[in-house]
């Protein structure tokens, strides 16, 4: 393989290998610190971080606000210290070698005061922000103010286009890098648009290209692109080293880290991923941020398929329109729809699906007692860990009292409680499994045979060899 060089990311030079941020407690101060350690970039997930006690123990995030507004305002706080003890763990690890980045998305609940109330705090010891999940305007301005480096996480050229001249132009200077996440191979929450198919991939090389001709464009030659979604072995893209038309390249993991023995994910999380198979990520747009994501297609996903798959249009009244005029009777609520979906329908509650929950869309689903049970217990304990929730429709603007203007939607899930059972030993088949499409390489990549979890440092050795 060429060779590897050092790159200057975040204000120093470094192993152009960056820790991917994934989410809620799946990475942390001892994840990102050792890897920072190591050389590489260290990426502290400032997404409703884990505190801990004088004792260590993770401090658990119990609401007790009786609005939701009085739970996001907990969720905020628990967001800051969180984030503030993981950085102050992760610079305490690196030792002064590496770089720190935090991680937080745009769309989450309460971004912009996090990242303020955490940059307050850990002055000195943050070297850069990456942040994706919408359109970060602000993400420039507050790194700028705290004078660390921003890496905005985008998905075509186009969008970073529309970021930069709108508004990264005037704190450019603090460009750290740009994060190409690749929507077909990432895990977690993709950036697809409504001019690509989640069906047809596309070759990253030429969406990269078009990206540095983009950023060449601008004059941004000395800033390097950050190759995210689908990078396993080094090798497969040594094309890219020393290539004019990429320009300076580093390379984000998000999979692989998670099988470590930094990782702060649990060991029965760590043991399913040497399961995967080839084709078990499923790329879905079940997600209540409304984005398309990529989890392991467990019973989650699957139970979420079916209540998609259990859906007909209805209208409340006969003769609103013509089509609807068959009278269905589900409990004690009676809907009219068309006359194909009725034996639909009451196939459906013969099945034991005898609930029927209403979409926003003039629709509705068919699910069990126990199933509606838990969608309207979680629409009810909202906290807004998003700006904006299809699940629940909160919203963060109190412009709009906090909501999103459309009813709240079965067809997804409360995310937030998904991500912290997963992250703290609940089930894995009942919970969203966040995963890159390459996660079946743990199955078969010899690195991890006989059951071998590599510590940090062995990983990025094994990385930087090529393998």
């Amino acid at each position: 393989m060429k060779s590897f060089n050092s790159l200057n990311i975040s204000g120093s030079d470094v192993l152009p290998l960056i820790e991917g941020g994934k989410g809620i407690s799946a990475t942390n101060g001892a994840s990102a610190g050792a890897w920072a350690a190591a050389g590489g970039v260290g990426t502290v997930s400032c997404v409703n971080a884990d505190n801990f006690d004088e004792n260590g123990n993770v401090i658990p995030q119990i609401y007790h606000g009786k609005t939701r507004t009085d739970r996001h305002a907990e969720l905020v706080q628990y967001g800051i210290d969180g984030g503030i003890r993981q950085v102050k763990d992760a610079h305490d690890i690196a030792g002064g070698k590496g770089r720190i980045h935090i991680n937080v998305l745009w769309e989450m609940g309460g971004a912009e005061p996090v990242l303020e109330g955490i940059l307050d705090e850990t002055k000195g010891l943050v070297h850069g922000i990456t942040c994706g999940a919408g359109m970060p305007y602000k993400l420039s301005e507050i790194a700028a103010d705290h004078k660390v480096f921003f890496h905005p996480i985008i998905s075509s050229a186009r969008a970073f286009a529309i970021l930069w001249k709108r508004a990264y132009k005037n704190q450019g200077e603090w460009l750290g890098g740009v994060v190409y996440e690749d929507p077909w191979l990432a895990g977690g929450h993709n950036g697809l648009s409504n001019a690509e198919d989640p069906l047809v991939p596309e070759d990253p090389y030429p969406r990269v290209a078009a990206l540095r001709t983009i950023m060449n464009k601008f004059g941004l030659e000395h800033v390097p692109i950050i190759m995210a979604g689908g990078v396993w072995y080094l090798r497969d893209w040594e094309h890219w080293f020393d290539n004019p038309e990429i320009g300076a390249i580093a390379f984000q993991y998000g999979t692989r880290p998670l099988l470590t023995q930094e990782s702060p994910i649990p060991q029965g999380w760590k043991d399913s991923l040497t399961t995967l198979n080839e084709g078990d990520i499923s790329l879905h747009r079940f997600s209540p941020t409304g984005f398309y994501s990529s989890a392991v297609r467990n019973n989650l996903l699957r139970q979420l398929e079916g209540r998609s798959h259990r859906q007909v249009d209805f209208r409340r009244k006969a003769g609103v329109e013509e089509a609807f005029s068959t009278e269905v009777v589900i409990g004690k609520k009676k809907y009219f729809v068309k006359e194909d979906d009725k034996s639909k329908v009451l196939g459906w509650v013969d099945q034991g699906f005898n609930t029927s929950m209403r979409t926003p869309d003039d629709s509705l689903i068919l699910v069990n007692e126990n199933e509606a049970t838990e969608i309207r217990q979680d629409q009810k304990d909202c906290m807004g860990c998003l700006s904006q929730c299809k699940f629940s429709n909160w919203s963060q603007n109190p412009d709009t009292n906090y909501s999103t203007g459309r009813g709240a939607d079965p067809r997804s899930f409360c995310i937030q409680k998904s991500l912290m059972n997963i992250a703290h030993g609940e089930s894995l088949e009942e919970n969203l499994m966040f995963a890159g499409h390459t996660a079946f390489n743990f199955k078969t990549d010899p690195f991890y045979s006989n059951g071998f979890v590599p510590t940090v440092q062995e990983l990025m050795d094994r990385i930087v060899s090529g393998d």
